[in-house]
């Protein structure tokens, strides 16, 4: 009898690992989206041809934050500012650029570390 009963679990594992082998994976059950990046740290930089109220970034970035119109840069978590997205044709895409002027006024340096986000308009 001990031998038959034996054999019924090995029978049994198989059985569970085929059932197991019908689950689907985790992307499969929640729509299989790929998780949007809703901020990124980049680079700020200097460029003397921006307006006060405007920044500059690569279209890819653009693309990849969701950023249409607006946007919010965050220095050093402390200093936010808003401004208007002007999508430029780019290579460099992890710089986002601004006035020098603004951005001297309010003790950012040239190469700073910052977070860049979308903004809703409205």
């Amino acid at each position: 009898m001990s031998g038959q009963q034996s054999s019924e679990k090995a029978q049994q594992k198989v059985d569970i690992k085929k059932l197991v082998a019908v689950v689907p994976p985790p992307t499969m059950l929640f729509g299989g989206k790929a998780k949007k990046v809703r901020e990124k740290r980049i680079r700020l930089r200097y460029d003397n041809s921006v307006k006060p109220d405007e920044a500059k970034i690569s279209k890819r970035l653009a693309e990849e934050l969701g950023i249409k119109d607006m946007l919010e840069i965050t220095v050093a978590g402390k200093k936010r500012f808003r401004f208007k997205a002007i999508i430029i044709d780019s290579a460099l895409g992890d710089y986002v650029f601004v006035n020098p002027d603004l951005m001297k006024e309010n003790g950012i340096a040239d190469n700073s570390i910052c977070t860049i986000r979308s903004v809703a308009s409205g």
